[in-house]
């Protein structure tokens, strides 16, 4: 494959997809936001898909929760890859806890710890598996809004 083909593909797996790292520090959820925001604007801009402000603002939150969890329960650093898959954004965290998370009993009188709630019920979909070192957390979050105007997420 010749130098051009390659400075290709990597621009489009740049466009599809994107990593960082954290380490628990200050700073870092906001840090996991904009990564977010930057990822569906290049998605919108290079690739030419229709990304809802709502789509965004989920995305974002998704990552916030998700990387707030690791940061706050996981010693160590946690790593967040953002991609593009056909219709949607797949959220992933990794972090070093081996301790899989668990949806509390809805709680309104609760002070925090609703977090998974949240994601569980913006997401089209969410997955926990355990690694080797600590676990991986997947959600998805469709780009566009349905014909109300709503965002979709898990079927009621």
């Amino acid at each position: 494959m010749d130098r051009a083909a390659q400075n290709g593909d990597q621009l489009r797996n740049e466009l599809v997809r994107v990593s960082a790292e954290y380490e628990g520090m200050p700073g870092d959820i906001a840090r996991g936001r904009e990564l977010a925001r930057g990822f569906l604007a290049r998605v919108r801009a290079a690739q030419g898909l229709p990304v809802s402000d709502r789509a965004t603002d989920l995305v974002q939150l998704v990552v916030s929760e998700l990387l707030t969890n690791a940061c706050k329960y996981a010693p160590g650093p946690s790593l967040v890859d953002l991609e593009l898959a056909e219709d949607r954004v797949e959220v992933t965290v990794w972090d070093s806890d081996p301790v899989l998370p668990v949806a509390e009993t809805a709680d309104p009188g609760r002070i925090g710890r609703h977090g998974l709630e949240i994601v569980m019920a913006v997401c089209q979909s969410f997955e926990v598996h355990r690694e080797p070192v600590g676990k991986r957390m997947r959600a998805a979050v469709r780009l566009a809004d349905d014909m109300n105007g709503t965002a979709v997420g898990r079927p009621s």
